[in-house]
């Protein structure tokens, strides 16, 4: 041990330990505060959250030969690893920092825009044990966007969570500090009983990590990325903003980043070195940005939508609101508990760049994604813009907030050249920024905005089913655009326009493809995360943490169903995804029925009867037209919708054991014919309607 510099304010100071964890050398820095009126010895949140921080993970305990390979372990890549390895494939996920997580954790979004009425799968999973984590203590976890039935966690709670998920017998590897700087591929002519194909084949990657490169062979690569990094190492097609390979446009338009921020308040003032003393260059401009949003005299939200602006600072607090687990007592969104919120996420004025142009355009250029040094220095922005918050939040403001200390700890490479009165403050800042908009890989088919918004109407007021027959992940969200919103930065190519921002939005829940999934140009890649193929719109709405935590398990999926049928993703059947994920409790129809309830037997086959459209339905859903758009929540503010639901008109009968008629035999008959082109044909005698589609779908697979 060495002792270092004091801590003149509090007393005691600061030391460094040399240890020795799992046969690597490490260092540690840390702070003794010694209170004046106590005499306490406390040491700040680094040392005590040494375990949760420290996951050791190295390139020499990893295999040379693996399954499948996912690049990230965000919030797709996670759900991709874990449900691949439980269906017995070798994985490793490689992530570039030090945290899993991804956007929800690493980049600081604990805030849940979970708006689906089907929460299922591996995200309905990591929800259940948020709530059974605060439920346990006492806490509620509706504490964001002003009403309690949105979720929010912690990040350091969220993160243990999605670290115990990935644990276990089958579980995958994760390297972190390391990431994948070359993609080998071999050109393979492939023809055998299932697949032809003579696209390039990826076999191997090249991994950069802390013990130095590594080669390790694969059959299976998924890009989860924060920015699409793998799509152009491995040669695939992809989108960038509204341009394309081969012509990717670097002064293409991409949507604003944020590097947030977890504040909480200390009540008996901000501890001094959580209060920097000197604001950084380019404060009077973010001074100027921050007073349109939230401000002392600020106004309070009524409930009424757009927000009228500035906000007081209870209102912004609100917003972002988040569980604390280190202050007592309780507190959710409700209005009478606004004003006891201790903590939350700065993620609203923040956006980079926000209302700042680069250049002669708001928004990011598709550089930031092209151009790897460009990146770093506008992601430093970034963090700075965010750092502008805390000392404006202190000083304009006069508010005894501050970053939390139990929150993060390491210092990011963007903020190692700041003065050490803010290193302080930004080590407890995420390591990464929230990147809203990454490459999109082209696929054998990318989902358009008007594709999506049909999808969601769906069974609207007894309509018929527009569902996809390969869905494979059910989500709920507008097509939301953080800039970049403009009719010059819309893919006219894909029949895009900036009015279908609204037009095409969708009505409720809507369902993903599994072709959006799959390379057209390049065997062995799938795609995840935000890298699907998809229109800028439509990544609007598939960009957020449950519907990408869902169809990263659909992507595990569809690669482990690959390896184990030897086969390219291109060929997999996509029944026999669904078949995995509905084993795995993932919902994929948007119609559900009143007598066929979870744990039915024929729970999963009715919902593919749904996709498959086998057999029709005894009675659709009976709901009354509602034009809340996205917001399938607040449906139910809606009396009229409400007192529907509470009579079960949000549900139809599919008449499960009802006998089969003459009719319900032809119909599903030559459906399964038409579809499998073989003979298919029902024994005589009465069957159930759940006997005929059990019997229907085994025919399929």
């Amino acid at each position: 041990m060495r002792n270092s510099t004091p801590c003149r304010e509090f007393g005691g100071g600061t030391f460094s330990l040399k240890l020795s964890i799992y046969g690597r050398k490490v260092q540690i820095s840390c702070r003794i505060i010694i209170t004046p009126a106590t005499g306490q010895i406390m040491f700040t949140a680094l040392i005590l959250m040494l375990s949760l921080a420290f996951t050791p993970a190295y390139a020499l305990d990893i295999k040379d030969n693996y399954d499948i390979i996912i690049a990230g372990a965000g919030t797709g890549g996670i759900s991709a690893a874990i449900q691949a390895a439980s269906m017995g494939a070798e994985v490793l996920v490689v992530e570039p920092s030090g945290m899993i997580g991804g956007q929800a954790i690493a980049a600081g979004v604990a805030n849940m825009d979970d708006l689906s009425a089907q929460t299922s799968g591996i995200y309905a999973d990591f929800i259940s044990r948020v709530e059974e984590y605060y439920s346990a203590r006492g806490k509620s976890i509706g504490t964001s966007y002003w009403d309690p039935r949105n979720l929010a966690f912690e990040p350091h709670i969220g993160r243990r969570i999605l670290q115990d998920m990935a644990r276990g017998e089958d579980a995958p590897d994760i390297i972190y500090n390391s990431e994948i700087v070359g993609v080998g591929k071999e050109e393979v002519i492939s023809v055998n009983s299932s697949e032809v194909t003579d696209s390039p084949r990826i076999n191997s990657v090249i991994i950069r990590t802390p013990d130095g490169m590594r080669n390790i062979t694969c059959k299976i690569l998924i890009d989860a990325t924060e920015y699409g990094d793998i799509l152009p190492l491995a040669g695939a097609d992809y989108r960038a903003g509204n341009s394309a390979t081969p012509s990717i446009n670097p002064d293409a338009m991409i949507q604003d980043i944020t590097w947030t921020a977890v504040i909480r308040k200390y009540p008996g003032g901000v501890p001094e070195h959580l209060r920097p003393k000197n604001p950084l260059p380019g404060y009077d401009m973010a001074r100027e940005n921050y007073s349109h949003y939230v401000a002392k005299d600020g106004f309070t939200f009524k409930g009424q939508y757009p927000v009228k602006l500035p906000v007081d600072f209870i209102t912004h607090n609100v917003y972002r609101g988040l569980p604390d687990s280190f202050t007592p007592g309780n507190f959710d969104a409700t209005p009478e508990n606004w004003q006891n919120i201790t903590k939350c996420s700065v993620n609203w004025g923040n956006d980079f760049p926000g209302q700042q142009k680069i250049g002669s355009k708001y928004g990011l250029p598709v550089s930031y994604l092209e151009d790897r040094n460009l990146r770093a220095r506008l992601e430093r922005d970034a963090l700075i813009k965010t750092l502008h918050f805390i000392y404006y939040m202190q000083n304009e403001l006069g508010e005894s907030w501050s970053v939390d200390e139990n929150e993060y700890g390491t210092l990011q490479e963007a903020a190692k050249d700041l003065p050490d009165e803010w290193k302080v403050i930004a080590r407890h800042l995420p390591p990464v920024p929230y990147v809203r908009e990454s490459r999109r890989g082209i696929g054998e088919r990318t989902l358009t905005s008007r594709e999506l918004f049909g999808n969601s109407l769906s069974y609207k007021d007894g309509g018929g089913n527009s569902e996809f027959q390969d869905a494979i992940a059910i989500g709920c969200y507008h097509l939301d655009l953080h800039h970049t919103d403009i009719e010059a930065d819309m893919e006219s190519d894909l029949g895009e326009k900036q009015v279908h921002i609204e037009q095409h939005r969708p009505h409720g829940n809507f369902q993903v493809p599994m072709n959006i999934l799959i390379s057209r140009n390049v065997d062995g890649l799938i795609f995840a995360e935000k890298n699907l193929s998809m229109s800028r719109l439509v990544a609007g709405a598939l960009r957020l943490q449950p519907i990408t935590m869902m169809t990263g398990q659909a992507a595990g999926a569809l690669a482990a169903v690959a390896v184990s049928r030897n086969i390219q993703p291109r060929s997999v059947k996509a029944i026999h995804v669904q078949s995995a994920l509905l084993k795995a409790g993932v919902n994929l129809s948007l119609c559900m029925y009143s007598d066929v309830q979870p744990g039915s037997k024929h729970y999963g086959n009715i919902q593919l009867a749904n996709l498959y459209r086998l057999l029709p339905p005894k009675g659709y859903p009976d709901m009354v037209s509602y034009d809340v758009g996205y917001d399938i929540t607040f449906f139910l503010d809606n009396p009229e919708a409400a007192k529907r639901v509470a009579e079960g008109k949000d549900k139809g009968r599919f008449g499960v054991d009802d006998l089969m008629n003459a009719e319900d035999r032809k119909i599903i008959t030559e459906r399964v014919r038409e579809l499998t082109g073989k003979d298919f044909a029902l024994p005589e005698g009465d069957i159930k309607r759940g006997d005929a589609v059990d019997m229907a779908v085994k025919a399929l697979m």
